[in-house]
């Protein structure tokens, strides 16, 4: 499958370099072509890693990701081509975290929205899936990382883009018992606050390398 990348950072870049280890084609996008740490990656990875602007990868992509900055994805896909993305599985990993006055950060949008139903509305022909928003990169391909059983949420408004969502979590290394879909892309307001805890917990626990496992009642352990 072909995949695009939005996002040249540390999220967008392991995503690709994983997509690839699993057999697809990953186009990594940016704002401008030649992007230096795009151009490095697809260097260092040969084969079927390319890099080019957004509206390069969009084009590309028969599934997008959106692994930009939270407060600059809304220009990112309108960069990208709302044209080329229409019809398109986006599967949004951004959090609309603000670190203009230091950290921790706020976040740009929540409670009565979020980034995820900010980028549906934005693109309605588009099924936009929030996930892997809750973890950090590494985890996010490699969930051995983080010892024992612990939970991926995915959400969104169109089921058949949840089932390819969880295709790729589960060649990412996540079980289907450690995925809980949440129901519509409104469920994103959740997910994305969920960040000032796990922030929190990063900073009482000395690293990010962890993750949350939600049990119900008769749930067995690991």
């Amino acid at each position: 499958m072909r995949v695009a990348v939005l996002g040249t950072g540390i999220v967008g870049r392991t995503l690709g370099s994983a997509l690839l280890s699993n057999g697809h084609e990953v186009r990594i996008g940016s704002r401008t072509a030649g992007n230096p740490a795009a151009v490095a990656w697809a260097e260092q990875i040969g084969g079927p890693a390319s890099e080019g602007t957004f509206a390069d990868a969009a084009g590309f992509g028969e599934i997008v990701i959106n692994a930009t900055a939270g407060s600059g994805s809304l220009e990112a896909l309108q960069m990208a081509g709302y044209e080329q993305l229409a019809g398109k599985v986006l599967i949004d990993v951004a959090n609309p975290l603000d670190i203009s006055r230091g950290m921790p950060p706020t976040l740009t949008v929540c409670n009565d929205d979020s980034l995820g139903e900010q980028l549906q509305r934005a693109l309605p022909d588009v099924r936009v899936v929030k996930t892997l928003n809750s973890v950090t990169a590494a985890v996010m391909v490699d969930p051995s990382l983080v010892g024992g059983a612990h939970t991926m949420f995915v959400a969104g408004d169109d089921a058949t883009a949840k089932e390819q969502t969880i295709e790729l979590l589960q060649e990412l290394g996540w079980p289907a018992r450690s995925i809980i879909d949440l129901g519509d892309i409104t469920a994103a307001r959740g997910m994305e606050m969920y960040m000032a805890l796990w922030l929190r917990l990063w900073g009482a626990a000395g690293t990010a390398v962890l993750n949350i496992e939600v049990r119900s009642a008769g749930t067995p352990a690991g």
